[in-house]
């Protein structure tokens, strides 16, 4: 079929009107038979010989039908291989059909796409919410790169559900309740050093906590007490034991008074808070990250302990030595919402806060953007949440640690508090330096102005990038040169990609060089090129599926690298004039997919580089 005949219609469309006539053929051989679906799926060929699209559903057909997968593929492919789209259609191995779409059908796929403000992307959530709880830093720490994963995930999935058509509400849970808070007042009014606190407030409160846990400690070695192993210097909320130092008697006294409203600790607590925000609020404007809720703990606190009490009442939770338990199906421990002594936990936290986004938002899945250590917490708290009537999908995003390089030059996970992992801010700084000096060696004509930019987007690129580019369940680690490497799958690989396409751009508009409206498909390395953009909308449509962004990241690399291939098999500025406008114009929505690609990632692009 030539370019002037081409049918109307998407690539999707094009797919289903193909899946329905194979399964019609396959009805109309056998009658009314419950296994034939109405539509056959085509799914995107692995590799180029084996055509655009295939048919692998003969396979599974087979058995119920009684028939030889082959024959059954020789049904699909005579149903389809007359369509106008399709130019060739073969039966291969032990019963795949493959099918080739005529040039001239991707070429106006691929108009269609350029002319779609979502690029293709099919809107198959609209008038659907999603609710994505991430980044939920602890009032009154700093934000590491550790801590970041949960942010850098978070705001792509936030981006990515947007563009498929879901109304997003993005939550920033705060840890801004909790035992912690007992300790800092006490610490705040011993040991406070007012200049410090005004330099750097956070810096500062983190010194007088980990002041406090020192000399606690110090205290419980003196009087020889016996300390429960914690996993972790982030469980401090649950100091269990009957005997207790000074300092954390009055901790926990200090403690009481700030949940019974008390005046002055409540004026402390919420000092805290503002600053935390403060400092919050410059990282995520580095980050171009955003949130359109933003609530604490302590938001939900007025509501615990009637939620407890009514889940008594439906027997959805139960007495248990003093506390109130909700047991848990299949999970080894009960879901604990109120302690013996009456204080509550995250888990009565957590379901209050499903409460009210079921109530406010009505969404169909709520995502938890949270470290992989607290899946038996959402085991418990989601079995618990659907006892109480939630009928939306609750899905807990995990993800790996981040592990950075200790004095002995080995990876490890550390501590806030004990001060042994870098500062988030302190990594953007220097990954945006490292930058700099690249593009200053890379490209001596930018202005001090570009050349700020490029180191501001390129550094922070290469940490976001770093992180989503893995499989999210991974561990990963963090080593500043190859996050900023020009080679292999990192952001600077592709920015550096669209920028060298930019300046293709540049070049030929400066020479006058006229630019097409349209492909016209001449050469293998032109067809190639527009098949890989048109599995963009897949690639999205996966990610926002399985909430895993690193398939995005690979779609991109490969685009990425298809696109240099391109450049050494076929001319662009020196090629004749027709053939170089319709390509002038080709390399232009390989441009914008990249950029709209790693836009959605969270990620901008440089027009130089």
């Amino acid at each position: 079929m030539s370019s002037s005949t081409v049918m109307p219609m998407s690539l999707s469309a094009a797919c289903a009107e193909l899946g329905r006539r194979a399964a019609q053929a396959l009805s109309d051989k056998f009658p009314s038979h419950a296994a034939i679906p109405t539509e056959l799926s085509l799914l995107p060929a692995s590799k180029p010989e084996f055509g655009d699209l295939q048919v692998n559903s003969c396979l599974q057909l087979a058995k119920p039908l009684g028939q030889k997968p082959r024959d059954l593929a020789q049904l699909v492919l005579s149903s389809i291989i007359d369509h106008p789209v399709v130019a060739k259609a073969e039966i291969a191995g032990p019963g795949y059909v493959n099918v080739f779409l005529t040039d001239g059908f991707l070429a106006h796929c691929l108009g269609q796409i350029a002319r779609d403000p979502h690029h293709g992307v099919e809107q198959l959530h609209a008038g659907k919410c999603v609710v994505v709880d991430y980044s939920s830093p602890n009032i009154a720490k700093p934000m590491h790169i550790g801590h970041i994963r949960s942010t850098i995930i978070g705001d792509a999935l936030r981006r990515v559900f947007a563009a498929v058509g879901y109304r997003v509400i993005a939550d920033n849970h705060l840890g801004d309740w909790g035992t912690q808070f007992g300790k800092l007042i006490v610490a705040y009014r011993l040991w406070l050093d007012e200049a410090a606190f005004a330099r750097d407030p956070i810096g500062e409160l983190v010194r007088l906590y980990q002041k406090f846990v020192t000399d606690e400690k110090q205290q419980a070695d003196s009087l020889k007490l016996q300390r429960p192993a914690q996993a972790s210097d982030d469980e401090d909320d649950d100091d269990v034991g009957a005997q207790v130092t000074p300092l954390l008697a009055a901790a926990r006294a200090e403690l009481a008074k700030l949940q019974q409203g008390d005046e002055e600790n409540l004026r402390l607590w919420k000092r805290f808070v503002t600053v935390s925000l403060a400092e919050f609020d410059k990282t995520y404007a580095r980050l171009g990250v955003t949130f359109d809720t933003v609530y604490g703990e302590s938001h939900y606190h007025p509501r615990l302990a009637s939620l407890v009490e009514e889940l008594l009442q439906k027997g959805i939770a139960e007495q248990s030595r003093g506390a109130v338990v909700c047991n848990v199906d299949g999970a080894p421990a009960p879901l604990l919402i109120r302690k013996a002594d009456g204080s509550f936990l995250y888990g009565t936290t957590d379901l209050a806060t499903i409460e009210q986004r079921m109530r406010d938002y009505q969404p169909e899945r709520v995502l938890y953007v949270v470290g992989i250590p607290q899946q038996l917490h959402f085991q418990q708290v989601f079995f618990v949440a659907r006892k109480m009537g939630c009928d939306c999908s609750l899905e807990h995003i995990s993800f790996g640690s981040m592990r950075f390089k200790d004095k002995d030059g080995n990876y490890a996970t550390g501590s806030t508090r004990k001060g042994n992992v870098p500062l988030l801010d302190e990594f953007l700084d220097m990954a945006t330096e490292h930058a700099a000096a690249a593009a200053k060696q890379k490209n001596a004509e930018l202005s001090e102005a570009e050349l700020a930019e490029v180191a501001r987007v390129v550094g922070i690129g290469a940490i976001k990038y770093n992180d989503l580019s893995r499989d999210r369940s991974q561990d990963i680690n963090f080593d500043i040169e190859k996050a900023l490497s020009l080679e292999g799958n990192t952001a600077p690989y592709m920015q550096y990609a669209y920028a060298r396409l930019r300046s293709i751009a540049r070049k030929a508009a400066t020479e006058g060089m006229a630019t097409a409206d349209a492909v016209t498909i001449s050469e293998p390395a032109e067809r190639r090129l527009v098949r890989r953009l048109l599995d963009f909308s897949a690639a999205v449509e996966t990610v926002a599926r399985t909430a895993r962004p690193h398939h995005l990241c690979e779609y991109l690399f490969d685009l990425a690298g298809v696109v240099s291939n391109f450049y050494n098999e076929v001319p662009v500025l020196k090629a004749e004039p027709t053939a170089r406008a319709s390509r002038l114009w080709l390399l232009a929505q390989v441009a914008q997919t990249l950029r709209h690609g790693l836009s959605l990632l969270g990620i901008a692009v440089p027009e130089r580089m």
